[in-house]
């Protein structure tokens, strides 16, 4: 978000008394031999700093990191003195590294289904960053490679260091531990932060061990656990649509809205990863992290500022208010051969038998003042019949009706939705008459897409993630409280008391899921908005 940032970030500004530190940097900016665009009005490049990756040669750092650094440097937002260290296995010059780079750039750039859809490449753009590269060829267990590391660290701009693990998370724990027990997380003259990518632990009991080796070698200030769907200006705009307009806040509250969907619907399947997929699941996958993350965005009470430990505060209270579930809250599926394709069984590194879940439905309740009593849907699969991220909130219906011969069911809900994914914008469902003589009740809604409004760009959404942690701004990262919190939520589903594990249900591919499901809200009443609506929302 890039409000308040960390004290420790010097060169970072501040928020004053009910302003925004956006719209108060100075938008000076570094020279640049290759005379890179200056940065955006109200912004400043991000302090010198080297970034470290691990996993170099890894798909993340191709499609969205590179990209994301690519896009800050068209932006003019990163300093002339930024430098970007590759560690990876295998040996390899760092111009064979650059180039693999940069035709992987070139490749997303030009595919119109990439989120790096930039059409072409600004070669000044990428010549100011591939200047920058350089790459060290390395085990992340081996002592050497951190000794080594150590030593090209040794001239870091201004000191600042920042270590980006995209990686496996079987890496997290040694990497950290050589880079504490080498000294390079010290800061003793600038700053030193660890980035740690999803999944951070599989349970409660493992996110726990993993936050206290982390935190045996690093503060908790230093740690940044990235959530890549915080990253999308449509969920960081959620709280502007809450907090900056008088018409939602006074009725965000139980005693107006019915009940809250939430849905990250996809079309493809595992796509070639099988293996992770039949360790992980579908609700491993989204529930405690993406889904949980959107229903804090939506339940979170105001804070006071857009201080980040003042958000994070705020989102820590619901993640505890929120009541553990139980089996009895879940509904699982798998796709199975459909419209849509193959199933899952049937794809490769799948066991033959796999139980595993591509579908997750859960329902949560947030027990605090405001929520009380509110069901929050959650629904996340694969194959679906329409790839749609959204957050739905639905009024309750108005307490009488003057309007004779309409029958209860005809009336359309109050629904107000935050389009995420793949469409951006709002929509809201109401009621209004129809033209002629005899008072009847019909549906309309009321659309808004950023695309009408403003500019499009090839954002990938590591773009503020990157920026923020540069800044020292932790207002979108993940504290261990807030880890554990989600994680203990669903730790009854994970490992149920009695009961057993989970069913899991068979749904066509190209399906809007299983019919459990759909039962799951059946019971309350409710029913999913459906997956394929109209042609506003499918754009």
């Amino acid at each position: 978000m890039s409000t308040t940032p960390n004290p420790q970030a010097a060169d970072s500004p501040k928020t004053g008394a009910g302003g925004n530190a956006a719209a108060q940097r100075s938008c000076k900016v570094s020279a640049s031999p290759h005379g890179e665009p200056p940065s955006p009005a109200g912004k400043r490049p991000a302090p010198p700093c080297t970034l470290v990756i691990f996993g170099a040669g890894g798909d993340l750092t191709k499609r969205l990191l590179m990209p994301a650094l690519y896009n800050l440097a068209v932006d003019g937002l990163l300093d002339a003195g930024m430098q970007i260290v590759g560690v990876n296995h295998g040996e390899r010059e760092t111009r064979e590294w650059i180039e693999d780079l940069h035709q992987s750039l070139q490749k997303f750039a030009a595919d119109k289904a990439s989120t790096f859809h930039a059409g072409h490449l600004d070669d000044r753009a990428w010549d100011w960053v591939a200047q920058r590269l350089d790459y060290l060829a390395g085990d992340f267990e081996t002592p050497d490679t951190f000794a080594r590391l150590k030593q090209k660290l040794a001239q870091a701009p201004g000191g600042n260091v920042i270590f980006y693990l995209a990686v496996g998370s079987r890496f997290f724990k040694p990497i950290v531990e050589h880079l504490g027990e080498t000294g390079l997380l010290k800061e003793d003259n600038g700053f030193r932060r660890v980035v740690i990518e999803k999944p951070f632990g599989a349970d409660l009991a493992s996110a726990r061990d993993l936050n206290a080796h982390i935190l045996s070698y690093a503060k908790e200030s230093q740690v940044y656990r990235i959530d890549h769907f915080l990253g999308k200006d449509t969920v960081q705009s959620i709280l502007a649509v809450r907090f900056a307009n008088a018409l939602f806040e006074p009725v965000w509250r139980r005693e107006y809205i019915d009940s809250v969907q939430i849905t990250a619907a996809e079309t493809i399947g595992v796509e070639g990863r099988g293996k992770f997929y039949e360790q992980t699941g579908a609700f491993r996958d989204m529930v405690p992290n993406h889904l949980f993350q959107l229903l804090g965005m939506v339940a979170m009470e105001p804070p006071n500022s857009f201080d980040a430990e003042a958000v994070r505060d705020k989102k820590a209270e619901i993640f505890d208010a929120i009541l553990p579930l139980t089996p009895n809250d879940v509904v699982f599926g798998q796709y199975e051969k459909g419209p849509a394709g193959v199933g899952y069984r049937d794809e490769p590194d799948v066991a033959a038998d796999s139980t595993t879940e591509t579908y997750a439905a859960a329902r949560v309740f947030v027990e605090n003042w405001r929520w009380a009593g509110v069901p929050f849907y959650l629904r996340t699969g694969k194959r679906l019949a329409a790839r749609r991220t959204e957050i739905s909130v639905q009024l309750k219906p108005v307490p009488f009706r003057l309007f004779r011969d309409t029958p209860v069911d005809a009336l359309t809900p109050n629904v107000l939705t935050l389009r995420i994914d793949p469409a951006h914008g709002t929509s809201f469902d109401f009621n209004v008459k129809t033209p002629g003589p005899v008072m009847q009740i019909g549906p309309v809604q009321s659309s808004f897409n950023y695309g009408d409004f403003f500019g499009q760009s090839a954002n990938v959404g590591y773009e503020t993630l990157l920026y923020d942690c540069m800044l020292g701004d932790e207002t979108l990262f993940q504290r261990a409280d807030s880890i554990e919190a989600t994680w203990c939520a669903v730790d009854g589903v994970l490992h149920p008391q009695t009961g057993g594990a989970a069913a899991v249900h068979g749904y066509a591919a190209g399906s809007e899921g299983p019919e459990g499901a759909n039962a799951l809200l059946a019971r309350d009443g409710r029913a999913w908005r459906p997956l394929t609506r109209d042609a506003v929302e499918k754009k």
